[in-house]
């Protein structure tokens, strides 16, 4: 299985999911409050879906389209390595030099900062290693958590799309932001 480089933080080890988190992605991003924050989380989390859903992970990197990456903790362990709280990935567009940025954390793991610093190590890698000229990102409007993740990593509010996305067969509103390479690069 090809695999993404490794990135760290001081409290993250960002790293290709492996069939062995199958488990641990079934139980944190079925929990129904992290399934209701993305549009392609599905409720309820099924057998197999995970170990789909991570061996789908290697098209993207080979292709170039995206990249996908565990979020784990650095200094906690289980017998099998660092705990798995979440996952962050960069969707591509290469002939434009674009991404898409997209993330959810397991809900024990909430409010302790861990998106935020994910989020800035994927934007370095973004624009410093991959060169792409902007990302962008959408949340739900009614998961502001979300949009503060966006705004503490110096995203800009960008447009509102009114009823442009269902989850569970209700229209929700999505809030894009985006940062620049030029601004970013400037901080």
């Amino acid at each position: 299985m090809l695999t993404a480089p490794v990135l760290t933080t001081n409290r993250l080890i960002l790293r290709s999911f492996t069939l062995e988190d199958a488990s641990d992605v079934q139980r944190l991003a079925g929990e129904r409050d992290v399934a209701a924050t993305t549009c392609a989380i599905p409720h309820p989390y099924k057998d197999g879906m995970a170990e789909k859903w991570i061996g789908s992970h290697s098209k993207g990197l080979k292709n170039g389209s995206g990249i996908v990456y565990a979020i784990t903790l650095k200094d906690t362990h289980e017998s099998d390595g660092p705990i798995l709280i979440g996952a962050i990935d960069i969707r591509i567009d290469q002939a434009k030099k674009l991404g898409e940025l997209g993330y959810w954390v397991g809900k024990p793991y909430w409010g302790c900062g861990y998106c935020t610093e994910a989020a800035k190590v994927i934007l370095s890698y973004g624009f410093d290693v991959l060169k792409l000229r902007s990302i962008h990102a959408f949340y739900f409007k009614q998961n502001r958590a979300s949009g503060r993740v966006l705004e503490k990593i110096g995203m800009q509010f960008e447009a509102e799309y009114p009823r442009a996305a269902e989850k569970w067969g209700v229209s929700v509103d999505l809030v894009k932001y985006c940062i620049h390479n030029k601004t970013y690069n400037s901080r």
